[in-house]
């Protein structure tokens, strides 16, 4: 697993934890539709996935709907 993929989980169960009707995070999760991730939660992923990885796909106006979407973003 890649340092990016151990970001993108480790800010994604973050996120999660408490979380009431999510699904388990995986590369197939749709962000919104299974996670149940919110514009709050999203613009929270954004600053960490900045702050950790130097850049996020939101700022650079790419809008990933699933967690393998978010980690490909970094494999370029």
């Amino acid at each position: 697993m890649s340092d990016a993929e151990k970001t993108v989980f480790k800010a994604l169960k973050a996120l999660m934890r408490g979380k009431k009707g999510a699904a388990k995070v995986s590369l197939d999760s749709n962000l919104y539709d299974d996670l149940k991730l919110d514009s709050l939660e999203v613009a929270e992923l954004s600053v960490v996935l900045e702050d950790d990885l130097g850049r996020d796909p939101y700022s650079e106006g790419v809008e990933p709907k699933t967690v393998g979407e978010v980690i490909e973003f970094y494999k370029r």
